[in-house]
C-alpha cells in the first residue's frame, strides 16, 4: 500500500531572525551575526536525499541574497523554491505598499538567482487574518500562484481559530493552502511542526499527521533549518517563554525529523496542490468572522 502524502516545508530563516527573539535583535544589525542558516540547510537537504523526499523552502530574500548557492543547491536538488518575504515583517505591521515592496524585493531575487519562477508565499508567523486580508489580493497581483499564510489555530502570536481548515481559493483565484491542524473538542490543535513537533511525543504527533492526511488526503508540515542546530549561539538575554520557544528538544528534532521522513511520503507544495485535477472551493475571506 501507497504511504499517505505530505508537502514538506522549510522557512529558510537563521536563528536571530526569528519573532521570539525580534525585541532582542535589530534587524538593521543582522548583518553582525554569525551565519548559520547555510549549513543548517544542507543538513535537511541531505535528510531529504536519504529518505527521496521532496520539499518547498520558502526563503527569505535577504538569506537569498547572501546565501545565493544554497538556492541554487536547493533547485538542483529537485526541491520548489518559494517565498518567504525579505525581511521576516509581520504582515500586519505593513502598510499595503511596504507589503508589495516586501515581497516583490523577495520574488525578484530569488527568481533571479534561480532562474525559475516562484509561485508560493508564506507569510512570516502565518501573520494574514481578517485585518489585512488585502494581502491575499497583492500576493496574487505580483504574479504568487500560491499562500501558505494562514494557522487555523488560537495562538497568542498568530492564527484564526475558525478559518477554513483545507485549501481554498479566493475569489481572485488565489490558492491558500493552511497549515493542517487536527480538530479535536470543538477546537482546531495545531500538528504541522515547528515548536509544536519538538514539544509532543513523536508517536503523537506522526498519528496527528497521519489522522490529517487519511482524512483529507495529504497534509503540511514546516520546520526552520535553525531547528537541525544544536550548536547555535543561545541569545542569554532572551526572556524564558522564548527560550523555551526556541531551544526547547532541539537535540531530539534530527532524529524525530528522520523518522517522520520514513513514515509518509513527501513532496512539494507546487507538486502536491498545483495540479490540473485538484479542484478547490472558492471562499470570500472577507467572509470569514473571527470566533470570539
Amino acid at each position: 500500500m501507497s504511504k499517505l502524502q505530505g508537502a514538506m516545508t522549510i522557512d529558510v530563516e537563521d536563528y536571530f531572525q526569528v519573532e521570539a527573539f525580534a525585541k532582542l535583535v535589530d534587524r538593521n544589525k543582522w548583518d553582525s551575526y554569525e551565519r548559520r542558516v547555510a549549513g543548517s540547510t544542507r543538513k535537511a537537504l541531505s535528510l531529504f536525499q536519504q529518505h527521496d523526499a521532496k520539499a518547498t523552502f520558502f526563503i527569505l530574500g535577504w538569506v537569498a541574497e547572501r546565501e545565493p548557492e544554497l538556492v541554487r543547491e536547493i533547485l538542483a536538488a529537485g526541491h520548489e523554491v518559494a517565498s518567504h518575504g525579505y525581511a521576516h515583517q509581520h504582515v500586519c505591521g505593513l502598510t499595503p505598499e511596504q507589503f508589495r515592496e516586501d515581497i516583490v524585493r523577495a520574488k525578484g531575487i530569488l527568481e533571479d538567482i534561480g532562474g525559475c519562477a516562484v509561485q508560493g508565499y508564506r507569510a512570516p508567523c502565518f501573520s494574514i487574518d481578517q485585518d489585512n486580508h488585502w494581502a491575499h489580493e497583492i500576493i496574487m497581483e505580483t504574479g504568487h500562484q500560491y499562500s501558505s499564510s494562514i494557522y487555523p489555530i488560537k495562538h497568542d502570536l498568530y492564527g484564526v481559530p475558525n478559518a477554513p481548515t483545507e485549501p481554498f481559493r479566493l475569489p481572485n483565484g488565489l490558492l491558500e493552502i493552511p497549515a493542517s491542524t487536527l480538530p479535536l473538542g470543538g477546537k482546531n490543535l495545531p500538528i504541522s511542526g515547528g515548536g509544536y513537533f519538538r514539544l509532543l511525543p513523536l508517536m503523537i504527533s506522526q498519528w496527528a499527521l497521519k489522522q490529517h492526511a487519511k482524512r483529507h488526503g495529504q497534509v503540511v508540515f514546516y520546520f526552520h533549518p535553525w531547528e537541525l542546530d544544536t550548536e547555535q549561539p543561545r541569545m542569554v538575554d532572551a526572556s524564558r517563554k522564548s527560550k523555551f520557544r526556541h531551544y526547547l528538544n532541539l537535540d531530539r528534532m534530527e532524529p524525530r525529523l528522520s523518522k517522520l521522513l520514513n513514515s509518509l511520503q513527501w513532496q512539494s507544495m507546487a507538486d502536491l496542490y498545483l495540479t490540473p485535477d485538484k479542484t478547490y472551493p472558492v471562499v470570500d475571506w472577507r467572509s470569514v468572522k473571527q470566533a470570539s
